[in-house]
């Protein structure tokens, strides 16, 4: 990586990594502003790599139904996807996307392709974002650096997943793991990204261990770092897929040395699920 690339890196770091902080201990409104913002601006790159196949998403429709997910879990971050009702935003979404392609898309401009890329893409950044929230306001949380450590539980477990993911595949890549997908991602750099996961995990339910709820053992921790860690591969090789598929190096300019927001916050969209649907449903919360 040049040096001004890990300059930029380090100093985008510096920045939002503070930042980021604040707004999930503040939690409901502030960390629902900030993940809009990440939401919409996600669901516009999405809206560009699919314009260039041809797919002709309703881009604002996109944006706003993003939007829209996030807003109502910051409404209610309790209930989780049902409690915030978003079976009925999602038919909303459709209902509103196939009624504005009669008119804007008409039968020559792919309308097929636009309402499914416009849903879709809302789904794929706002929908998933907001897990975040669902996981930040946990049923039976009361101090607000409890939810703050178990939303912190997927970001920093995806970032060890990643970066062992590239020690390892660097040290000792051999094979490679999907290279039509990902060249430079390797076997030994996946296995490198499950190990590192499973030992931050582990280290990490000590933390968890000090709150009187939503704690792990060991075997869970272990568990844990597994999931998380084949969920951000999986989300890191499926934006890569959607990249790649539309010619696309980057999906965005967003922030300096990162490139856009889905390829910072790719893996999230698939972790913050799983740790939500973890702890809520897998952990005794004793709440």
């Amino acid at each position: 990586m040049p040096a001004s690339e890990t300059t930029q890196r380090v100093a985008v770091a510096a920045v939002g990594i503070p930042l980021a902080m604040a707004a999930v201990y503040a939690g409901r409104w502030v960390l629902g502003a900030l993940l809009t913002l990440i939401a919409v601006i996600a669901a516009l790159e999405f809206a560009r790599m699919a314009a260039r196949k041809e797919g002709h998403p309703i881009r604002l429709l996109a944006a706003g139904g993003a939007a829209g997910f996030i807003l109502l879990a910051t409404l209610f971050p309790a209930g989780g996807a049902a409690g915030a009702g978003f079976a009925g935003w999602t038919a909303l979404l459709v209902l509103v996307a196939a009624t504005a392609a009669i008119w804007t898309r008409g039968v020559t401009g792919q309308p097929l392709l636009a309402i499914s890329t416009t849903v879709f893409g809302a789904i794929y950044t706002g929908g998933l974002l907001a897990y975040g929230l669902f996981l930040r306001h946990l049923p039976g949380l009361q101090d607000p650096w409890h939810g703050t450590a178990l939303l912190f539980a997927p970001v920093l477990l995806t970032w060890v997943s990643d970066t062992s993911a590239y020690f390892a595949g660097r040290q000792w890549g051999r094979r490679k793991l999907i290279p039509r997908v990902s060249p430079g991602k390797t076997v030994e750099g996946s296995v490198g990204a499950l190990v590192g996961s499973v030992i931050a995990a582990a280290a990490y339910a000590t933390l968890l261990s000090r709150f009187p709820t939503y704690r792990i053992s060991l075997p869970e921790a272990i568990g844990f770092g597994l999931l998380v860690s084949v969920a951000a591969q999986v989300g890191d090789l499926a934006e890569s897929l959607l990249k790649r598929d539309a010619g696309f190096k980057d999906s965005g300019a967003l922030l300096p040395g990162h490139g856009g927001a889905l390829d910072r916050f790719d893996s999230l969209l698939f972790t913050l699920p799983i740790a939500y649907t973890f702890f809520r449903y897998l952990v005794r919360s004793g709440a």
